[in-house]
């Protein structure tokens, strides 16, 4: 659905700029966004390696695993419907725990293995599952306590306060986690109760 409404804009810019006589300005901005989308990665890619290479260390180190130990009270709450030890709850927590650190790209990982290891253990398997949505929901709001990427990317464009962000971002996804979760909550009483 996403790319349909990216090909809208594109198409309806595009053919915008040729109606109104405005073709330089289309090539320009081809050009000038490929510049840029070239620099923006070039500008990232240090920034990523290293949050990346920290997450790796504490993944080898049984660091990650603490954290996760650490957060497992909670979970199991939230899951109550994934059996006490089971290998998902590891796989939530680490992907929680590098979310909070504002590495998407690095949870990736740790939310395809949290998924196949749940869908392990969903009886209906041509649907998800109570823990499956609860899951997304968690990993889609989840709390980031550093927004590395935002963080970097107020870098490259020569920010006064880089992380003046950080505060704003902590509440943002504190409040939709939250918000997300109480709706989820209030869903699958719901959908008990029919």
């Amino acid at each position: 659905m996403i790319n349909k409404i990216w090909a809208f804009f594109i198409v309806v810019g595009s053919f915008f700029c040729i109606m109104t006589g405005k073709i330089e300005v289309l090539n320009n901005e081809i050009l000038n966004s490929a510049k840029n989308s070239f620099d923006m990665v070039i500008q990232l890619f240090p920034v990523m390696a290293l949050w990346l290479g920290i997450m790796n260390i504490a993944s080898v180190s049984g660091l990650l695993a603490k954290f996760a130990h650490m957060i497992s009270p909670v979970l199991s709450k939230l899951f109550p419907e994934i059996p006490k030890n089971h290998e998902s709850l590891s796989y939530i927590a680490s992907n929680i725990v590098v979310n909070m650190a504002g590495l998407g790209s690095a949870a990736t990982p740790f939310g395809l293995k949290a998924m196949k290891s749940l869908q392990e253990i969903n009886p209906n398997k041509d649907t998800a599952s109570r823990s499956m949505i609860t899951f997304l929901v968690l990993n889609t709001s989840g709390v980031t306590l550093i927004p590395t990427t935002i963080i970097s990317l107020r870098m490259m464009y020569h920010s006064m306060d880089p992380t003046g962000i950080v505060f704003a971002c902590i509440l943002a996804t504190t409040f939709s986690t939250i918000g997300g979760l109480l709706i989820d909550r209030l869903i699958a009483r719901r959908s008990c109760h029919v």
